[in-house]
């Protein structure tokens, strides 16, 4: 698992794992209902992006975001 802790870090991230999975751009872009354009400024880590569009992008890889360290309530969930 990544640590992100910063866009760019969360764009190589993305750009790694697009690459490892033998995808291009486009066809990113297409499998997660976004434009090539949003997907070349993801991955040069544009820092003012549409979230619900990169979590398109991270569920169209088969990733998912999990928050670790912050604050729970007495159930186990976040707060």
């Amino acid at each position: 698992m990544a640590s992100i802790h910063t866009a760019q870090q969360l764009g190589d991230a993305l750009r790694a794992a697009r690459k490892q999975l033998g995808l291009t751009q486009p066809q990113l872009a297409l499998a997660a209902g976004v434009g090539v354009r949003f997907m070349v400024e993801l991955e040069a880590g544009k820092p003012t992006l549409r979230l619900e569009n990169v979590l398109r992008v991270i569920d169209a890889l088969g990733g998912e975001i999990q928050l670790i360290g912050l604050p729970t309530d007495a159930s186990g969930n976040q707060k």
